[in-house]
């Protein structure tokens, strides 16, 4: 049997505060899949087991959490279990050639992002991003692929933007473990954060200078984002049934209501009160059509009249809408 291409084999067991529903189990289960091979739930009671192999065992037991109390957890590193290693095959001569790349040749800066959708992704690369790796919510890179993808760019500094919070810390190792590059992990939290990030990076000014200003102009970004319930709970004294569309802020809950057109406006008036701003961009995903988009972004022109209005089809999953303020 061939060994996995994962270094660390997990199993754990997840004491859980309530059953899972079947959407629960398959969603937990496409992230298991996302996070690395041999990916498995097996639930009985109020006990569910769980197995995976994986480069960031890190991230699965942080995911796991959520739902209960973690027991019984065993975590092997099969890339140094005693095995001797693998024959790997010969490098190609560009293999060869890019190992023997002159660091002197590179350019100052590049950009690794994650990004959702390919009309985000085409955003990011409209902005100079090198390297655009799949990510968000429900498959979250691991450490390994923002390392292959900092390998690509041939440049002494290169500024990682993880655009969720769940990546920052795969994000981090990742820069922990490059030796020969500069790595600057922008602390971008939403997509939008991620783009006014890259708009304000300077050629001229140091990592860290870069570092300060695209900091501080993600703070001058409020993002919101509206997607559905997948059960019944209570977010910030409001009562939320499966199903409901929620638009949910930077800080909380902003919004609740039956209908996606209605809650996203009803999101941005909140966005509005709590901010304000002179900018509007409205990302719009894979489930809502441009005319519905359209009407939106009309009605938003319409009722802040002072303020730019830009739609983009994002294209991107499980938000019917992503929204910044600035």
């Amino acid at each position: 049997e061939s060994r996995s291409r994962f270094t660390y084999d997990m199993a754990y067991t997840v004491v859980l505060t309530k059953n899972f529903n079947i959407k629960q189990e398959q969603d937990f289960l496409k992230y298991l899949e996302s996070m690395g091979e041999k990916a498995s739930i097996t639930v009985e009671g109020e006990y569910a087991a769980m197995k995976v192999s994986t480069d960031d065992p890190g991230l699965v037991l942080q995911r796991a959490l959520n739902f209960g109390e973690l027991t019984d957890v065993s975590i092997k590193n099969v890339k140094h279990d005693g095995k001797k290693p693998e024959k790997t095959a010969a490098a190609s001569p560009a293999e060869e050639e890019k190992k023997q790349s002159d660091p002197s040749t590179w350019k100052d800066f590049g950009f690794v992002t994650i990004s959702v959708g390919d009309g985000i992704s085409a955003v990011f690369k409209d902005l100079g991003v090198d390297e655009i790796i799949s990510g968000g919510q429900t498959m979250n890179p691991s450490t390994d692929d923002i390392l292959h993808a900092i390998e690509k760019i041939e440049a002494k500094t290169i500024y990682v933007l993880p655009n969720n919070k769940n990546i920052i810390m795969a994000a981090n190792q990742a820069r922990d473990l490059t030796k020969d590059k500069e790595i600057i992990v922008v602390p971008s939290k939403t997509v939008p954060q991620g783009i006014a990030a890259i708009i304000n990076c300077m050629p001229e000014a140091s990592g860290q200078e870069n570092l300060d200003a695209m900091t501080e102009a993600m703070s001058l970004v409020s993002t919101g984002q509206v997607t559905y319930a997948v059960r019944d709970t209570s977010i910030d004294d409001k009562e939320i049934h499966k199903d409901d569309i929620m638009g949910i802020g930077d800080k909380g809950l902003l919004a609740v209501g039956t209908s996606i057109e209605e809650t996203t406006l009803d999101m941005i008036d909140e966005m509005m009160k709590q901010q304000g701003g002179e900018l509007v961009s409205i990302y719009y995903g894979e489930g809502i059509t441009q005319d519905d988009a359209d009407a939106l972004a009309e009605k938003v022109r319409e009722k802040y009249g002072d303020c730019d209005v830009e739609l983009v089809a994002g294209g991107q999953p499980i938000y019917y809408y992503l929204v910044s303020v600035e």
